[in-house]
């Protein structure tokens, strides 16, 4: 994951908007965030109830997961990177339907913790996620200690996890994905105080353009889905338990 905000929308703010403007901004920031939560979650609940995903994604023989998996797990990495690299010259409606795109094949990845994790434990560590987001989306947002130097250290940790997660993928190493879990908690927690002090500052930027900040809030809510999925993961591989 990456900055996804072109840094023109980072430059220093010359008039302050309304309360009026900021609480619509964020507004949209969260109604993408939880549009993208719920469309994963039906997409992945549907698929692991009805065997679609042991139809599509297991070989039936071996019982290791198909290239299709692959394929599925890994596509959301090129949206990502088209939605970062075209967000200015997209139309809105195209950058959301890109984005429900993005969710719904996250989801379809997501199913296979309902084979790995109990419902409960699952139920359980979503509310702790949200718990945890929550708390530091309000500490980004209030505190007035500048957050960008440690975002830029904390994206780098996430790039190290990244690479790790695609080494461990073929290593299968416990105590490394446990190592990862642990290392992503601190990371994904950080990062989501820190994406919420620049969100605010595009939001109190009355200079900015509508057009501009309808975009910024769609971008915001991409960002701030992908650190609470990422987050919940690591925290349902910390405190689940394996069926």
């Amino acid at each position: 994951m990456e900055n996804y905000i072109d840094s023109s929308f980072d430059s220093q703010i010359n008039q302050t908007a309304t309360k009026q403007q900021v609480k619509e901004f964020f507004t949209g920031v969260y109604t993408y965030m939880f549009m993208a939560l719920l469309v994963s979650g039906v997409v992945s609940w549907y698929l692991a109830s009805s065997g679609l995903f042991m139809e599509w994604f297991i070989n039936a023989e071996t019982g290791s997961v198909s290239p299709l998996f692959y394929v599925v797990a890994f596509s959301p990495l090129a949206l990502v990177f088209l939605i970062q690299a075209k967000y200015r010259s997209f139309s809105l409606p195209a950058l959301v339907g890109l984005f429900v795109l993005y969710s719904s094949l996250i989801g379809a990845s997501l199913a296979s913790i309902f084979f790995v994790y109990s419902m409960g434990d699952i139920a359980i560590t979503f509310f702790v996620t949200a718990g945890a987001f929550g708390a530091m989306a309000i500490l980004g947002y209030t505190t007035s200690v500048d957050l960008s130097k440690m975002g830029s250290l904390l994206y780098m940790a996430f790039i190290g996890i990244f690479i790790a997660a695609i080494v461990n993928m073929f290593m299968n190493s416990e105590w490394l994905a446990y190592l990862i879990s642990i290392v992503g908690v601190f990371v994904f927690t950080g990062l989501t105080a820190w994406e919420m002090q620049r969100l605010k500052a595009i939001a109190l930027d009355a200079s900015v353009s509508s057009e501009d900040k309808a975009k910024a809030s769609l971008m915001g809510g991409l960002t701030l889905y992908i650190l609470f999925i990422n987050l919940f993961m690591s925290l349902l591989h910390l405190l689940g338990g394996r069926e």
